[in-house]
């Protein structure tokens, strides 16, 4: 995987949004709709957005902890290291998700890297803003309620990468991606989403033949196409 650096991000200042659509983005996140709105305001101002150009790392393994993340557009992944070398898709974050909340708990580092999908915008909520506002009594247990629902959700696609097989992997995300009907516009590369469903670029392609010879989809450029068959796995 070949990340562009990056050393020049382009941070700006709440970029095009005010502070009220900010406010807004954040009172629909899990972690932020129970905040009192002043201190949801107070968040909102300290936020800084930054664009991201698609293969832009936001941040590497090892780095130290600024900012934990909201997703406004776009899509990132979430990528650790072995210690053999090979890289591990943690998760693939979606708009409206929150991502690299443990630095405010376990860490001053990000355990993870974080690589744009494909352009994407993020705000950055600073970790100083954050830490303070873990003081105050009700947002710390909605947040701490909301890393437990992350935890869950971790603890489940474990169970789902050794319960379903890779053709049901696959057919799912592009039903929770792109929806039960097709055509698909697929902007992920089939690398890339070999790994958002857990296996191997090979074992990808090796599927993808076999569907294709038993007729079950036609996948030209970007438009992917499920026929009847394939889609009753939806």
């Amino acid at each position: 995987m070949i990340w562009i650096k990056n050393s020049a991000r382009r941070t700006q200042r709440r970029g095009c949004r005010t502070d009220t659509e900010i406010d807004r983005l954040l009172k629909g996140n899990e972690y932020f709709r129970g905040l009192s709105e002043p201190s949801r305001r107070t968040l909102a101002r300290a936020c800084r957005a930054q664009a991201l150009r698609k293969r832009e790392a936001l941040f590497h393994e090892g780095e130290r902890g600024h900012s934990l993340f909201l997703l406004v557009s776009g899509s990132i992944q979430l990528v650790k290291n072995s210690p053999d070398g090979r890289e591990i898709v943690i998760r693939t974050a979606e708009p409206g998700e929150v991502f690299a909340e443990v630095i405010l708990f376990e860490q001053d580092a990000y355990p993870v890297s974080a690589v744009a999908l494909r352009r994407s915008t993020v705000y950055r909520l600073p970790r100083a803003e954050m830490l303070q506002l873990l003081r105050n009594e009700k947002f710390r247990a909605d947040f701490i309620g909301s890393l437990m629902k992350r935890l869950r959700y971790l603890a489940e696609r474990i169970l789902h990468l050794t319960a379903y097989d890779v053709e049901d992997r696959f057919f799912e995300f592009i039903r929770r991606q792109y929806g039960e009907q097709g055509p698909y516009t697929v902007t992920l590369s089939k690398k890339d989403l070999a790994a958002a469903i857990g296996t191997t670029p090979e074992t990808f392609s090796r599927l993808l033949l076999r569907l294709r010879q038993e007729g079950r989809i036609t996948w030209r450029g970007k438009i992917l196409t499920v026929k009847p068959r394939g889609r009753a796995a939806f």
